[in-house]
């Protein structure tokens, strides 16, 4: 059922790459990687997991409420990052000439369906 909706979310992306639903600790749950793109999806959700859970506890300790979205711009890469919950995130990787809006928004009408499946 995971991989499903991170087929569904990368393949609805245009410019999408991989997609890949990982727990903070750094841990795969699921991933999807289109065919034709060779991408280590694994090896990237492990080194943004450290980093957005650093902008998650960076916003609750400025009071500033729940980080809901990361999104990192690199040169030849663009990942959109979801948090689910406490344990758990979704993230896109798409090509920077992607959609980065239809990816954001694929992201956070899924959510509640991976949500669900998590509990």
């Amino acid at each position: 059922m995971f991989k499903q909706v991170l087929q569904e979310v990368v393949d609805n992306t245009e410019g999408g790459i991989a997609g890949l639903l990982m727990g903070f600790d750094g841990i795969p749950v699921d991933q999807y990687v289109r065919d034709e793109d060779d991408i280590a999806v694994e090896t990237v959700g492990m080194e943004f997991s450290v980093i957005v859970k650093g902008v998650k506890d960076a916003a609750e300790m400025l009071e500033a409420g729940k980080a809901e979205e990361v999104a990192i711009r690199a040169e030849r890469l663009t990942t959109v990052i979801r948090l689910l919950n406490d344990e758990y995130f979704i993230a896109v990787t798409l090509k920077p000439s992607g959609n980065f809006g239809k990816a954001r928004f694929l992201l956070r009408t899924r959510a509640p369906k991976l949500l669900a499946e998590l509990v």
